[in-house]
């Protein structure tokens, strides 16, 4: 059986589970902490709706987990770099835990969002400790499989964590599902903290003074190639895509009059797709370069963001939304990938948060002026345009990323560049 075949691939894929250990621990880690996370953010969306029955309130809750992201990556990026890796994951494993099991106890709305925000500023270090140790974690040849793996099983929590968090608030409320999230972050920290100290990381870089180290962070970002790629490329994507967000309910309900059901399928097949593309990208980048693949997955994006906007139903868009979400899901794994290629191991923590944060930045800008866009537009036109700004976006990520190397960048070649 040749490589090419779907079972081998797939054995191929899995195998790195069984045979890099520092990996294994980490992939389940962060798997552990994502279903719990995604399970409890229905029961804070709920518990917050319940308490208050406010619009501005859930927004105000969805800000606290989304902007303490952007302000890591602008103030405490160099952490990441300074400090150990392995210990800051845990110490934010431990402080996600002691939120949630503070939650049962939150007696108004203001505590629960604040609480949410400690947790997202939590999140907004270890997500990025996770992408800038894994090249420390194996050969630079799995590098591939173990992003798409990593992005796949946080697809797969994407996919079925919020259906479950849903069944689970149903039943018994939102305390039940914080308590299962503040086990999962324990576990996590048990399973890190099984990791060899040095394992997600070499040397600790060597402080210049906190604001030069995030000038150093933000410089290399717009000066080397891979890096500057995610930032403008994505940047113009994720800005694009909360659009596409905040008129998908109104494209289920108005334009296709599918209801709640479909509006909750047209979110099944974005994960679907999701998980789809993140698990196949690793073996298109072995067999591609990173840059062609990257513009290749914004371009079928496109393709799927396009023929929903002009589907006549449902039924029709939801295989679109398959697409869009496998496009989607293969160029995350590429994100990561130029970032990790782009830096090396010194100052990647720091590149790292600058991406997100400037990349999550324009995606709530996104959320903002989507909702006034749909009503004066309406949804189909707001799938249309964003199609056609994600067509421009693989045009740039082509022009950008074709020359981007295919091996992570050596320390020693850094330093004679």
């Amino acid at each position: 059986m040749t490589d090419w075949r779907p079972v081998t691939g797939l054995r191929r894929q899995l195998s790195l589970l069984g045979t890099a250990q520092g990996f294994r621990l980490l992939f389940f880690a962060t798997l552990g902490s994502s279903l719990g996370t995604l399970l409890a953010t229905v029961a804070l969306v709920v518990d917050v709706k319940d308490r208050t029955d406010s619009g501005p309130w859930v927004s105000g809750l969805m800000l606290a987990e989304f902007l303490p992201a952007v302000a890591v990556g602008l103030l405490f990026g160099p952490l990441l770099d300074r400090f150990s890796r392995r210990g800051l994951m845990i110490v934010s494993d431990l402080v996600r835990a002691g939120v949630f099991c503070t939650l049962p106890f939150a007696d108004s709305a203001g505590q629960i969002v604040a609480l949410a925000g400690l947790a997202g500023l939590a999140t907004g270090l270890f997500r990025p400790a996770v992408y800038a140790g894994l090249p420390n974690l194996v050969p630079e040849n799995d590098l591939a499989r173990a992003n798409s793996l990593i992005q796949t099983g946080e697809n797969v929590s994407w996919t079925v964590a919020p259906v479950i968090g849903g069944a689970l608030v149903a039943g018994s409320g939102p305390h039940l599902a914080y308590w299962i999230n503040a086990v999962s972050f324990i576990v996590s920290a048990l399973l890190i903290f099984a990791l060899p100290g040095r394992s997600l990381q070499g040397a600790l870089a060597v402080s210049h003074g906190h604001l030069r180290d995030l000038r150093d962070g933000f410089l290399r970002v717009v000066q080397t190639r891979p890096l500057l790629t995610v930032l403008v490329v994505w940047t113009i994507a994720l800005g694009a895509i909360a659009s596409t967000q905040t008129a998908q309910v109104f494209l289920a309900k108005d334009v296709f009059s599918a209801g709640d059901f479909g509006y909750g399928l047209m979110f099944g097949c974005i994960g679907l797709g999701l998980a789809i593309g993140s698990f196949g990208a690793g073996t298109w980048v072995e067999r591609r370069s990173v840059g062609m693949v990257y513009a290749t997955s914004i371009l079928v994006l496109a393709i799927g963001v396009g023929a929903a906007a002009v589907s006549p139903n449902v039924w029709v868009a939801l295989p679109c939304f398959v697409l869009a979400g496998i496009g989607n899901g293969a160029a995350v794994v590429c994100n990561s990938l130029l970032v990790q290629r782009g830096a090396t191991d010194e100052i990647r923590g720091r590149v790292f948060t600058v991406n997100m944060s400037i990349n999550y930045a324009v995606n709530g800008l996104g959320f903002l002026v989507a909702g006034p866009l749909t009503d004066s537009f309406g949804a189909r036109w707001i799938f249309g345009g964003v199609a056609i700004v994600l067509v421009f976006a693989s045009l740039v990520a082509y022009a950008l990323g074709r020359t981007v190397p295919q091996t992570v960048e050596h320390p020693a070649e850094a330093e004679a560049a």
